[in-house]
């Protein structure tokens, strides 16, 4: 009779695996296939960061439109709504858009990388010419990979979703606020005396909205807007930039 054997009687041990010869991967020749898939892999991952940060930023400014759409229905409902509802708005929206601009940094990271590979790598091969627009691409991306930085300043992210989405918005709550004051004045004490809110007085309510707009009047005009992905993020690697901490990566 022939021996019989356990079915287990072939498995590898760690005692039997560890005095076998590990495959150095860095020596290997890396082929031309191997290069593209990694290359398409690194391109999804990416992509899909790129898109749920982008959902992200979705979801703030849905956030700031139905608050808006609430507190300015509420006010001009009623004569007897004080416009304090508008005020909270303003101050509410400025607070989104600036969770925003935090979150548009992260999204513009991962972007970056994206428009890298698309107009360095996915462009040339569907044009059947293979050669990158830029120099040295690579490098770029695999150098932002290990040591990963925010490609633009906290301000700059704060102008790009103030000009993208949020400037509409302010100017909607402004302008409801003037018109609370003036449509539903009905004691005819006069615009500003309508400032006040029960004991505070009127120049609060008007100081409130001076400061915010003052604010956003500042952020568009002083803070520079961002320039070309190729110079704004990639042309300034000698620069100081401000890295990513390894929580968020």
């Amino acid at each position: 009779m022939g021996e019989h054997q356990h079915p287990g009687s072939d498995r590898q041990y760690p005692g039997e695996v560890k005095n076998r010869p590990v495959p150095e991967f860095e020596g290997t020749p890396l082929t031309r296939v191997e290069y593209i898939q990694a290359l398409v892999h690194l391109y999804r991952g990416e992509l899909n960061r790129a898109t749920q940060w982008r959902i992200r930023l979705d979801n703030t400014t849905n956030w700031a439109i139905f608050s808006v759409m609430g507190l300015v229905t509420f006010s001009l409902s009623d004569p007897g709504h004080s416009h304090v509802g508008i005020l909270a708005g303003m101050m509410l929206v400025l607070a989104f858009m600036n969770i925003e601009a935090r979150r548009f940094r992260f999204f513009d990271v991962w972007r970056a990388r994206v428009r890298m590979l698309e107009e360095n790598f996915f462009g040339p091969l569907l044009r059947r010419d293979l050669e990158s627009p830029i120099r040295g691409w690579g490098a770029l991306v695999a150098e932002d990979l290990l040591h990963p930085r925010f490609k633009i300043t906290y301000f700059q992210a704060l102008r790009a979703r103030l000009v993208r989405n949020y400037l509409m918005i302010f100017a909607l709550l402004l302008v409801s606020w003037i018109l609370k004051l003036m449509m539903h004045d009905a004691n005819h004490r006069g615009v500003y005396e309508s400032m006040a809110i029960g004991p505070v007085p009127p120049w609060v309510a008007l100081a409130t909205v001076v400061l915010v707009y003052g604010y956003l009047v500042g952020v568009l005009v002083l803070v520079p807007g961002t320039r070309s992905p190729q110079e704004e993020y990639w042309g300034r690697a000698e620069d100081d930039q401000e890295t990513l901490d390894r929580i968020d990566i």
